[in-house]
């Protein structure tokens, strides 16, 4: 009897987590054709994507369990704010679609205007995690949503992680937007969700997209990992480089630090704005994201003129202090001289040169 009241539990949590993982905000596993061109990437090995360098993700001797355990449980002093944070509400339908402009949602959310052109990265509006009571936003830092978007020249997604890539946002925001750059492999998301293969750009590493005349994208190398559901790493993850007709312009994504910024300050001299992560790590998982320490020596790599951060102020994804990142990026700017700006989340950044705009 009680026998098979255990086996009927199980049977039940096992029925309900395949329902659960089967939602479409799960997006589907790459197929077919892009299935064909992502096995003959120099970067697909062993049936996965694998970083340049050798990359353990979790790196605490602790298991995952209990790691995971302490995260939920522990102590959590000062990993959100005590009161609302300083929040801007841009009517950015009203912006002047040739102004050179940046404006920050919190975490890694951004929209661009460079050249006539409106890029929108990583827009996380609706949810960052498959549920709505894990990773909720630092109160007051909500107020953007994909209704509050002008129409999108290009939309770019540095890999398929939650918090940066939100299906309700993209779903609502779908027939506003002329063309998707993407890692390959993030690209059968998309067509799973009803976008056009035709609209996707779709690129590996060290690839690159005329997007259009004078508009250029290179997919470059990041150090991270990949995946929505149980199945890791079977999309790439990945910077960007976008050159305009009068500047280059870094997107960082997630990323920890290693010889790829080098090379790509090397490659692309010359670069006007690189937008960096900085937030979310963790010594357990050092490799993945960048710690604080190599903060300044990644922009230094980079030779970029400006330098902005971003994957912070808005989730508690990690143990550290939610303020902590600002106070990293204030010291590297000291110690490494760097021309970095720190905007309020919601603030007009005017472009040439950096500077804030009188929307505030």
């Amino acid at each position: 009897m009680i026998l098979g009241i255990v086996i009927g539990i199980v049977v039940v949590v096992v029925a309900v987590g395949i329902v659960f993982v089967n939602q479409p905000s799960f997006g589907r596993l790459p197929q077919g054709e892009r299935l064909e061109r992502i096995k003959s990437s120099p970067h697909y090995k062993n049936g996965a994507f694998e970083n340049l360098s050798p990359t353990t993700l979790m790196t605490s001797d602790k298991g995952r369990l209990q790691g995971l355990w302490e995260f939920v449980f522990a102590k959590k002093d000062g990993l959100v704010p005590d009161k609302p944070i300083p929040v801007i509400k841009t009517d950015l339908k009203e912006l002047d679609r040739d102004s050179n402009l940046m404006v920050w949602f919190g975490h890694s959310s951004y929209l661009m205007q460079l050249d006539g052109k409106r890029i929108l990265v990583d827009p996380v509006f609706c949810m960052a995690s498959p549920v709505s009571f894990v990773n909720k936003p630092f109160k007051g830092t909500d107020i953007y949503k994909p209704e509050d978007m002008p129409d999108i020249d290009y939309l770019v997604i540095s890999h398929d992680h939650w918090d940066h890539l939100d299906y309700q946002t993209v779903k609502r925001l779908k027939d506003r937007v002329r063309k998707v750059i993407c890692p390959l492999g993030v690209g059968e998301h998309f067509e799973y969700w009803g976008f056009d293969k035709e609209r996707l750009v779709e690129l590996d590493w060290q690839e690159n997209a005329k997007l259009d005349s004078g508009f250029m994208v290179h997919c470059l190398p990041a150090r991270h990992f990949s995946g929505r559901g149980l199945t890791s790493n079977q999309s790439l993850w990945a910077s960007f480089l976008v050159e305009t007709p009068t500047r280059k312009v870094y997107i960082g994504g997630d990323s920890g630090y290693d010889s790829h910024f080098a090379r790509i300050g090397k490659q692309f001299p010359g670069i006007d704005l690189a937008i960096l992560e900085n937030g979310q790590y963790n010594e357990g998982w050092k490799y993945i994201h960048t710690m604080p320490r190599y903060l300044g020596q990644a922009a230094k790599d980079l030779k970029a003129k400006k330098i902005i951060t971003v994957h912070h102020s808005k989730y508690a994804l990690a143990r550290h202090r939610w303020d902590e990142p600002l106070e990293n990026e204030i010291k590297a700017a000291k110690e490494d001289s760097l021309n970095l700006f720190v905007p309020v989340i919601g603030q007009v950044i005017g472009l040439n040169p950096l500077e804030k705009e009188a929307h505030e």
